[in-house]
C-alpha cells in the first residue's frame, strides 16, 4: 500500500500547482488588458469611446513635443546644430566680406558660394535661416548658383567672439 500512497501527494501538487498558475495567468491577461484598454482610450486612431484632451490652437504646448520625450530632445539638438551652422556662416562672411560705408559686411554670393561649399553643401537653407533670424540680408527669396553670383549678402548683426560661443539665442525654437 505504501506504493499507491505514494503518488498520491504528488498528485495533490500537480493539481494545487496548476491551479495557482492558472489563477495567475488569469490575474496577468486582466491586467494586461485593463492597462492596453486605458491606453486605447488615449489613442486617436482607436475606435475607443473616449478621446483623449485636446490641446487647442493657443493653448500652452500646442505643436510641440510632450516634454521630456525623444522626439522633443531631437528637435532641440536638430536647433542646436542649426545654429551652429549658422553661426559658422556668419563668421565666414565676416572672414571674407568686406566692410561697408554703414560698417557692415558684406559679399557676394558667388564668392561666399565658392568659399562656403568645402565647409557645407546647404549654404542656401543656411542663408534663409540666417535671414529669417535676422542674421543677413539679400534680395530675392532664392539663390542660385551662376545666376545669382552677384547678389550682395550683408551681415545685418555684428558677430563678436561671445555669440560665437553661446550660438545664437535659444528662443527661435
Amino acid at each position: 500500500m505504501e506504493a499507491d500512497e505514494a503518488p498520491a501527494p504528488c498528485q495533490e501538487n500537480i493539481d494545487e500547482t496548476s491551479t495557482v498558475s492558472v489563477k495567475g495567468l488569469t490575474q496577468n491577461w486582466q491586467k494586461w488588458s485593463n492597462e492596453h484598454c486605458e491606453n486605447q482610450k488615449k489613442n486617436p486612431f482607436s475606435n475607443g469611446m473616449v478621446t483623449p484632451p485636446q490641446i487647442q490652437r493657443g493653448q500652452e504646448g500646442y505643436g510641440r513635443p510632450l516634454e521630456g520625450s525623444k522626439t522633443e530632445q531631437r528637435g532641440k539638438d536638430a536647433h542646436f546644430l542649426m545654429n551652429r551652422e549658422v553661426t559658422e556662416l556668419c563668421q565666414v562672411i565676416r572672414e571674407i566680406g568686406q566692410s561697408g560705408d554703414d560698417g557692415r559686411t558684406a559679399v557676394r554670393f558667388g564668392t561666399l558660394f565658392e568659399r562656403y561649399v568645402n565647409i557645407s553643401n546647404k549654404l542656401v537653407g543656411v542663408l534663409l535661416r540666417a535671414r529669417k533670424q535676422g542674421l543677413v540680408h539679400f534680395e530675392g527669396e532664392m539663390l542660385w548658383q551662376g545666376r545669382d553670383d552677384g547678389v550682395i549678402i550683408t551681415l545685418i548683426q555684428g558677430f563678436t567672439a561671445e555669440m560665437d560661443t553661446m550660438c545664437l539665442p535659444q528662443s527661435h525654437y
